[in-house]
């Protein structure tokens, strides 16, 4: 991961949630929770299995419960060394990936932008830091996505979720999804751009109705 809580959660960051008296605010944090392991490196067998029971989740007529279908359907079928070898293609390569997976390179062209600041600024106001572990820029789309679910499993209010959404991650996802969506090593990853899109989606609804 590529930031902390000062005061991490111990649950699972896929199959487990914080309890939560809010069964909608469980299923928001599970879902970024998922996208952020997805994104962060090549799944493991443990959130490919999770992500392979997923099917029917939801309403199976709506944008979302059609992304978890065909997740589950990938995420059944995908080979793990042909996985590693998408996520290498897509998101590392010789030099770089065919996409670059950061809110600084999406909103301005270029690495380590303004925005990378506002996001550090935001993220000590808010009790983050970087994991020692981890040299990449905190905007990282996996990165942003964990501080998503642990503002919501945390109860942080519904006026500072939606500033970090709209500032650091809404206002650059989508285009990101599409992406991926066509990207030429794309696989597996389809599928998890199809949900991304979709739940991102739902996600500036739902933020703008909770004002």
């Amino acid at each position: 991961m590529s930031v902390r809580q000062n005061h991490p959660d111990p649950e699972d960051p896929v199959t487990k949630n914080p309890p939560q008296p809010d069964m909608e605010h469980q299923r928001r944090a599970g879902i970024y929770r998922l996208l952020a392991a997805l994104l962060r490196d090549p799944p493991s067998a443990e959130v490919l299995a999770y992500a392979g029971r997923l099917e029917g989740e939801g309403d199976r007529g709506t944008p979302l419960g059609k992304a978890f279908s065909s997740l589950a359907l990938a995420a059944r079928h995908v080979a793990p060394a042909e996985l590693r070898h998408e996520y290498h293609a897509l998101f590392i390569g010789l030099g770089r990936g065919e996409l670059v997976p950061f809110g600084s390179w999406y909103l301005t062209g270029f690495l380590m932008e303004k925005p990378l600041g506002l996001l550090r600024e935001d993220l000590r106001r808010l009790g983050f830091e970087r994991a020692d572990d981890v040299h990449e820029p905190e905007d990282h789309i996996a990165a942003l996505c964990e501080v998503m679910a642990y503002l919501i499993a945390d109860g942080v209010d519904s006026d500072t979720q939606r500033h970090f959404f709209q500032t650091h991650l809404g206002n650059w996802a989508a285009d990101f999804f599409n992406d991926l969506a066509v990207a030429q090593a794309a696989v597996f990853y389809r599928s998890v751009a199809r949900l991304g899109r979709a739940f991102t989606d739902l996600e500036s609804h739902y933020l703008t109705l909770h004002d």
